[in-house]
């Protein structure tokens, strides 16, 4: 076919229409059977209608992107807009991750392990070396803001996409930026500027501040190596985890200390600077959605910032880009009172996870102008072309479960995977595919879920719709919690801080909880879906018995709905007419339209005047069956009214004691067991700590007594529910 294409149209095998027809066949025939993925990744519509690409431009020839996940192939994509080769590199594991397969080229740089593969500085360099790539894109973390790996590259004559190595040092090193921030006249948060020497020093600055307090990894980001403490025992807990997380995720321990700001919002200016001391503000990001201090939600603009605050956080996030000389994209973060109050928090010297909403609102591709500037480039905007141009939401769709401390990780593989492209004003920026799996050595993120609109309400309301028709399966993730939050009254109205989730779950997050009328619509719905799949196998037995009870499957159903654990029975009785159910359920007729298809999972019912949609997760032979709902997944158990009957027969499964087992809350690796066998305990003790995308999870018994067994032990890999401990 390429070779027809050529001699058809003449196409020059120098040619950039040349190299790209190439790589269109070369990647269509290694993605044969991977259900599209290459028709996926190409078919995003552009959204930067301000930012072209200038072909007169000097640019590189080879880019290597030294990261993984979404943002590899999210700088790919620019790459490819550019006409720049792409490099990828991967630990074993990822050989055949979507990174890998649509870069152009991929090499692999070591184990499962971070440490030996994506921070693999000498593995990344002879990659760098034998792929004759000009440049390196970092993507974030990993080594996206450590200065060593930007001296080395910029040794080996090759370019750093990103800020120069002193402008990284100034600004990622926490306690040195915080200084350099006052120097430069920005607003900072009360606290001691210099570095936590031990436990003891921890609890006595905690004292002279002032609790609450925030003890932070000097050299992290991303939420990592953070403790809030509220008294001397959390600031020795928080000083031991926060070192451990720093240690384990940057290869720094040091920590600061600094008073904690009370329900502030978390509000970020982007800045971009180039190398001939031009700079600007892209305006802000509403980023208060936040769990274990990482960001859940973001929202661009923010609704509680008006042009004067606006222009005074942007001008002091300019003032300390130029003061280090920054030239590059990156990101000054504040805390804002409800009296618009705003403190320097910590600049990250590098592209955030939630760029694209920036791109939305002001048309800049950020990944076209990092590689513009590296190059050299002077930036072709002034402020005054920097406009608000709707509104745009972010909502990180995450391999966790929200049920567990608003998200703990989850691992497994994606048996079937569908974004919501279908969707106008739709963008996801993933690393995955259907087959994919979501392992313990890296961050959980499956995608982020961007939506656009000329306004909030019309951004929120695709949004719903996106959450609404995501089909994610085969492990837990986070969207019953993103779709819980987006229709919540007070996300709605706008009225948030950074503890959101604390205030508006005080008792964690239980799920989108069912009215009395839309938990019996969702009865009705369940039982329309347990009739269709009963008739289907009607049809079938037709087909190969005499059997006249089978001969007319559209009869009258008596049925009873089980939803949740039982707490609701429901007594349904239904009817088909055509593609029409009617269905009474207590003592009231509801005429129930479908519009479901039998390849599909998502099916979208119309009860009366309401419209529900709805995804069928499972179902089996005796009527159990799990729907999901406004992203929550409730389980429900169809029954004809005497199966019923046989079931109130059947012994209630007496409940197993938990409290004398430990269990482990997620699946991870066991950093320390600090009991041993025969060991008296008490109720709220630690007995061992387990890690999980580097993040230290301490977990203690719920009741005392003498530990009889142990079923870890360090360095172990545990699977989520397994029993760790056993008391007698």
């Amino acid at each position: 076919m390429l070779n027809l294409l050529i001699n058809k149209f003449n196409i020059e095998k120098s040619s950039m229409l040349y190299k790209n027809a190439r790589y269109l066949a070369i990647r269509l025939q290694e993605l044969n059977g991977t259900n599209g993925t290459i028709r996926r990744y190409f078919s995003q519509k552009s959204i930067y209608f301000a930012d072209r690409v200038d072909a007169n431009e000097t640019k590189f020839d080879k880019i290597l992107i030294a990261n993984r996940g979404e943002i590899a192939c999210r700088v790919i994509k620019t790459c490819k807009q550019m006409g720049i080769t792409s490099v990828a590199i991967h630990s074993d594991i990822d050989s055949t991750a979507l990174h890998v397969l649509t870069a152009d080229e991929a090499y692999c740089v070591g184990s499962a392990a971070s440490k030996d593969s994506y921070l693999n500085v000498d593995a990344i360099l002879d990659v760098i070396n034998k792929s004759g790539a000009q440049a390196v894109h970092p993507g974030y973390g990993f080594l996206s803001e450590n200065t060593d790996f930007a001296k080395k590259l910029n040794q080996s004559g090759v370019e750093f996409i990103g800020p120069n190595s002193q402008a990284i040092h100034a600004m990622g090193d926490k306690i040195e930026s915080k200084i350099i921030a006052k120097k430069a006249g920005v607003n900072t948060i009360p606290g001691y500027d210099g570095v936590i020497k031990n436990a003891d020093d921890c609890v006595r600055l905690a004292n002279e501040i002032g609790y609450p307090v925030m003890i932070k990894a000097s050299a992290g980001g991303g939420g990592k190596g953070m403790r809030i403490a509220w008294n001397d025992r959390d600031a020795v807990e928080g000083f031991r985890f926060s070192s451990m997380e720093a240690s384990s995720s940057f290869g720094d321990d040091r920590l600061l200390i600094e008073k904690f700001i009370e329900n502030p919002r978390h509000i970020e200016i982007q800045v971009l600077c180039d190398k001939h001391k031009n700079a600007l503000y892209l305006n802000e990001r509403e980023c208060s959605i936040q769990r274990r201090n990482q960001k859940v939600i973001e929202e661009a603009p923010s609704v509680f910032v008006d042009p004067e605050l606006r222009r005074k956080m942007g001008e002091q996030a300019v003032a300390l880009a130029l003061n280090v000389g920054y030239d590059s994209a990156g990101t000054v973060e504040f805390l804002v009172d409800s009296h618009k109050n705003f403190y320097f928090l910590e600049m990250n010297t590098r592209l955030q996870v939630e760029h694209p909403i920036t791109e939305y609102i002001t048309g800049i591709d950020l990944v076209h102008q990092m590689i513009r500037i590296a190059k050299g480039h002077q930036l072709k905007y002034k402020q005054n072309d920097i406009q608000l141009k709707g509104w745009a939401f972010e909502s990180r769709i995450y391999a966790e479960d929200p049920y567990k401390s608003f998200g703990l990780p989850s691992v497994g593989r994606l048996t079937k995977y569908k974004e919501p492209l279908h969707i106008d004003n739709v963008r996801c920026d993933s690393g995955v595919k259907e087959g994919s799996d979501i392992s313990i050595y890296y961050d959980p993120l499956i995608c982020k879920l961007v939506t656009y609109g000329h306004n909030r309400d019309e951004a929120l309301k695709t949004m719903t719709e996106a959450l609404d028709a995501y089909v994610i399966r085969g492990l837990t993730h986070n969207i019953p919690l993103l779709r819980d939050i987006i229709t919540e009254k007070n996300f709605v109205s706008g009225n948030i801080s950074t503890k959101y989730l604390q205030q508006t779950y005080p008792d964690g997050f239980k799920g989108t909880q069912l009215t009395p009328q839309t938990s019996q619509n969702v009865a009705t719905i369940a039982a329309a879906i347990f009739v269709r799949d009963s008739t289907r196998a009607m049809h079938f037995l037709n087909t190969i018995t005499t059997d006249d009870s089978l001969q007319n499957p559209f009869i009258d159903w008596d049925l009873q709905v089980n939803i949740g654990k039982g707490e609701q029975i429901l007594p349904v009785n239904l009817k088909i007419d055509e593609n029409r159910y009617i269905v009474e359920v207590n003592d009231q007729k509801l005429e129930l339209n479908n519009t479901f298809s039998m390849a599909s999972p998502t099916f979208q019912f119309a009860i009366n005047d309401d419209l529900y949609l709805v995804q069928l997760i499972s179902i089996d032979g005796t009527g159990r069956m799990r729907l999901q709902y406004k992203g929550t997944i409730f389980d429900i158990q169809v029954m004809t009214t005497k199966t019923a009957k046989y079931y109130e027969l059947i012994p209630t499964k007496p409940k197993l004691d938990v409290s004398k087992i430990l269990k482990s809350p997620m699946p991870g690796l066991v950093k320390s067991v600090v009991v041993a066998v025969g060991d008296q305990v008490t109720e709220g003790q630690e007995v061992c700590v387990i890690e999980a995308m580097k993040m230290q999870n301490s977990l203690t018994v719920s009741t005392s007594g003498k530990i009889k067994a142990i079923n870890c032990k360090t360095g172990d890999t545990v699977d989520d529910e397994q029993v760790l401990i056993e008391l007698e």
